[in-house]
């Protein structure tokens, strides 16, 4: 004999959320009157307003979200593009951006380019299917066609970019100097008294990676170093794939005359590049300093501890969001857009101390130097 317990039915029956017509139903007014007085319409009267309230509060009423997106016209999301969350700049910028959506009443659909041009088109396409109200971007490293942004932009669908940026699509911006962190960086390793000086860096798709070799160069130039392009390496994915820092060092170290310092202009780069060196036996800084990009929480942490440019992540991506509500919540079309540069901070440790210090000192570990 089957038996069915009659809990069980009671667990497994469908949720049915309370409605317009609920509320209505228990205080014999009609449906219309109940909207209208949770839409705080001045045809209603206060009384009968916060009697509604009342019984809304009561019986635990929330309104429909798509029926609400449906009569404003805004589905109070918003999408965010990245390369990678994991990734310490990009998991504090969407913090940042978080900081500011919810406390404006949005939802935030994070999605992962992974550096692939056709995973961002195609999660392009699934947030702009999902009706959202506005888009926050950084390029993947492998974008060199925007017609899909183009596409959205034209069709009017809000949207800001931050650091890693495009040149002619007409809307807000929100960058680091990333010009002024890498001069400062490579000044520091000229003036601790390394020469030759490499950086490994970036696809040159992205503008982060143009502003930051042109600030390299222009520190190099200013202290009478010469530029050679052997010192130079392009990273296309940026270290999310460690075999490509791995052909890249093993280039520069096998040069007659290898670097004695190393500048990598982001995260990836830099964690994979103290990798390489520590798996080599390479002494940071006896054999090579190593100062870079990077804005993770373990740096200072680490053994050497790491000098780094920190970016103002967490208020690039709170700018980044500020600035996407005032398109979306604008009555007007806007045609005046700004570029924001927030100022990225050098912190200075021992991954890149003085030659001279090195020399009379016997390094980290213990061992002579």
């Amino acid at each position: 004999m089957l038996f069915i317990d009659a809990s069980f039915r009671h667990v497994h029956m469908k949720f049915e959320a309370v409605t317009i017509k609920d509320i209505a139903k228990a205080l014999s007014l009609s449906a219309s009157t109940v909207s209208r007085a949770l839409r705080d319409s001045y045809e209603i009267s206060a009384e009968t307003k916060q009697m509604v309230l009342d019984c809304a509060e009561k019986l635990n009423y929330q309104p429909n979200p798509i029926a609400k997106s449906l009569r404003d016209r805004r589905s109070g999301s918003v999408g965010v593009v990245v390369c990678e969350i994991a990734n310490s700049f990009f998991s504090q910028a969407i913090n940042g951006i978080e900081s500011i959506a919810y406390d404006r009443g949005y939802n935030v659909i994070i999605s992962q380019s992974h550096e692939s041009y056709e995973r961002e088109v195609i999660n392009l396409k699934y947030l702009a299917s999902r009706s959202i109200d506005g888009l926050l971007i950084s390029l993947s490293t492998e974008t060199n066609d925007l017609s899909h942004f183009e596409y959205l932009n034209n069709k009017g669908l809000p949207m800001v970019f931050f650091d890693r940026i495009p040149d002619n699509i007409p809307t807000h911006r929100v960058t680091v100097d990333n010009y002024k962190g890498a001069y400062e960086a490579t000044e520091q390793l000229i003036r601790s008294g390394y020469k030759r000086i490499a950086t490994l860096t970036n696809s040159a798709y992205l503008s982060i990676t143009n502003e930051r070799i042109a600030g390299y160069k222009a520190a190099l130039t200013y202290h009478g170093v010469a530029v050679q392009d052997q010192y130079i390496k392009h990273c296309f994915y940026g270290g999310m794939k460690f075999l490509e820092i791995e052909d890249a060092l093993n280039k520069l170290l096998s040069l007659p005359q290898r670097p004695d310092a190393i500048f990598t202009t982001s995260d990836k780069l830099t964690s994979g590049c103290l990798k390489y060196l520590t798996k080599k036996g390479i002494r940071i800084p006896a054999d090579i300093a190593l100062a870079g990009f990077s804005n993770s929480e373990i740096a200072e942490l680490l053994n050497p501890s790491l000098t780094v440019i920190r970016q103002p992540a967490f208020e690039m991506g709170k700018a980044a969001m500020a600035l996407l509500m005032t398109i979306i919540e604008s009555k007007h079309k806007i045609t005046r857009f700004e570029n924001i540069v927030l100022a990225p901070e050098l912190i200075i440790r021992d991954s890149s101390r003085p030659k001279r210090i090195i020399d009379n000192t016997e390094n980290i570990s213990g061992f002579p130097v």
